[in-house]
């Protein structure tokens, strides 16, 4: 054989179906996704005590809906609280539904080379919302939310994509848990309707 190497790729036994798996993927997709939910009812979408706050789920991937790229879900901070602080490399988009308040941003610098770093910046900027305001947090941004209004709850939607995930990059870190977290409480919508009431 003229290949000079030809004794490195010639090396080996083993055979797979890589490629007709991927076939057989795209062919069983359709009757895969007809069994998949395109109407998620309120009764499907989970409650959780989470580091980040009290949140109930509208989108997720373990929640066998026909999206494919977000997860999202919605967020209660009661009255004068405010929600974890943490930071992802997706950017993330929140709608405030109800309530007003501030966010706090630090951006990072970041760098990728042969590996990932990334460096807090020291500015720290408020950003203020109410209900009807779309707030936008850029990537690697570490961020809280705050609820200003010592007698109101808020309630925010937030929707990220679930791309960086895909590609192994699901860098999620917290440095802050929400002042009602508690791991071992299991959220109810009365129980939250109780954490919502001013103190």
């Amino acid at each position: 054989m003229a290949w000079t190497e030809s004794k490195a790729w010639n090396q080996g036994v083993l055979n797979e179906k890589f490629y007709q798996a991927l076939l057989d993927d795209a062919t069983e997709q359709p009757e895969r996704n007809a069994r998949r939910k395109k109407v998620v009812k309120p009764s499907e979408m989970p409650w959780e005590m989470s580091r980040q706050g009290l949140l109930k789920h509208l989108l997720n991937e373990r929640m066998n809906t026909r999206i494919e790229t977000v997860d999202s879900f919605m967020m209660f901070i009661p009255p004068g609280s405010r929600s974890g602080r943490h930071r992802h490399l997706a950017e993330e988009c929140v709608y405030v539904v109800e309530g007003k308040g501030y966010d706090m941003h630090q951006d990072c610098d970041v760098e990728i080379t042969d590996t990932y770093h990334w460096m807090p910046v020291s500015d720290v900027q408020r950003f203020e919302w109410e209900a009807g305001d779309l707030i936008y947090i850029p990537p690697n941004t570490i961020h809280q939310h705050f609820n200003a209004d010592p007698k109101r709850p808020a309630r925010l939607i937030s929707i990220i994509n679930r791309i960086y995930q895909a590609c192994g990059l699901n860098d999620l870190e917290q440095y802050e848990d929400a002042p009602e977290y508690d791991p071992n409480v299991k959220l109810t919508a009365e129980l939250v309707r109780q954490y919502m009431t001013a103190k």
